[in-house]
């Protein structure tokens, strides 16, 4: 094949690249603001001022978007969710974890918002949703386990499978809770799902050690929002 060719075609490719990843942004934009199940493929490529033929050239139905901005999530999450390696837990990565769970669910808040949908309607989905859950209930484990093991938290080997468990059922059910309890489910908030990441913390306020009482009682304050400001629509 000729040098120029080559250049053309190479390109082509990377403009092909470029429209794929502008489509599961605009994608993961309206699935966020408008919830998944209102929006169509037609709905993408208008707001994109995109033929919907152009849509379907990169991607042949929106389940294939959704199975990309879902991986993207499940990406992110096990990059941060594992315990720290080569020493001790401290406080400072409960903070760390705990902002990148708000960051991630916020991110990609339409996967919780209509979870058992887009699972129901995509078994190759699902079967990756269960995997994925079962990785980050492992990982969570050890997690505490590493709290426990630096005296932060004080937990038995039962109390730690069953805060892992509880804190998984919050997380992944918090954006849900929202969207039934609000007129509007559309009008959510940072500062909202901000208040699940929360819930979370206080499922280990029993457990919390006097040594490291303090420094998590800070983390209470930094990340407790009052609850009529995260039920008040607008907020």
């Amino acid at each position: 094949m000729p040098q120029c060719f080559r250049r053309i075609k190479a390109q082509a490719m990377v403009t092909r690249l470029k429209t794929s990843e502008r489509i599961v942004q605009n994608s993961l934009e309206l699935f966020n603001q408008q919830g998944e199940r209102s929006v169509s493929t037609n709905h993408i490529a208008a707001h994109m001022d995109m033929s919907p033929g152009n849509l379907y050239y990169h991607f042949p139905n929106k389940q294939a978007i959704i199975a990309v901005l879902f991986s993207e999530y499940e990406n992110l999450v096990d990059s941060f969710l594992r315990p720290p390696q080569g020493r001790a837990a401290t406080v400072e990565d409960k903070r760390f974890y705990l902002q990148a769970l708000l960051s991630a669910m916020w991110s990609y808040r339409f996967l919780h918002r209509d979870l058992e949908h887009l699972l129901d309607s995509d078994p190759d989905l699902a079967a990756r949703y269960r995997r994925f859950s079962q990785r980050c209930l492992i990982h969570g484990t050890a997690i505490y386990a590493g709290f426990v093991a630096a005296g932060i938290l004080k937990m038995d080997r039962v109390q730690i499978e069953s805060l892992t468990l509880n804190a998984w059922i919050i997380l992944t059910s918090w954006v849900r809770f929202l969207c039934t309890t609000r007129e509007n489910s559309n009008h959510l908030s940072e500062q909202a799902i901000k208040r699940g990441v929360y819930q979370v913390l206080v499922l280990e306020a029993g457990f919390v050690t006097d040594q490291a009482r303090e420094a998590v009682d800070a983390l209470f304050k930094e990340y407790y929002v009052p609850l009529p400001q995260t039920l008040e629509e607008g907020q």
